[in-house]
């Protein structure tokens, strides 16, 4: 899986960029396989003001479906990350627990024969 991460309004170092792909690999675990792709937006939306600024924006791509947007404010960066993760794992596994119980229908519908069809006159 390849994780697309920039930062805005402040410096992505480098253990800010290892914290975000960890937590997101340890929390998407073998879901992660199925992405399409993956982007992380992290940004200060009040520069120096402080407070509950910081966001973790996370998009991610399923093929056939369409993109889970996850964004989480909070004060520190790496819990927005944190919380951010853990909630696009929950996302996932419901669309995935989903599409999985779409294909499972299909296979099991029976065919349905008309009347002509299941006795020739």
């Amino acid at each position: 899986m390849q994780i697309d991460i920039q930062a805005r309004g402040f410096g992505l170092t480098p253990a800010l960029r290892q914290h975000c792909e960890r937590r997101l690999r340890f929390a998407l675990g073998t879901g992660a396989s199925r992405l399409s792709s993956i982007s992380v937006r992290l940004s200060d939306e009040n520069g120096p003001k402080g407070g509950v600024d910081k966001r973790c924006t996370i998009r991610a791509t399923l093929p056939g479906a369409a993109p889970v947007f996850i964004a989480q404010d909070e004060t520190d960066v790496y819990t927005a990350i944190d919380r951010a993760a853990d909630r696009a794992a929950r996302t996932l596994s419901r669309q995935f627990k989903r599409s999985r119980s779409a294909r499972r229908d299909e296979q099991m519908e029976p065919d349905i024969q008309t009347d002509s069809d299941a006795h020739p006159s």
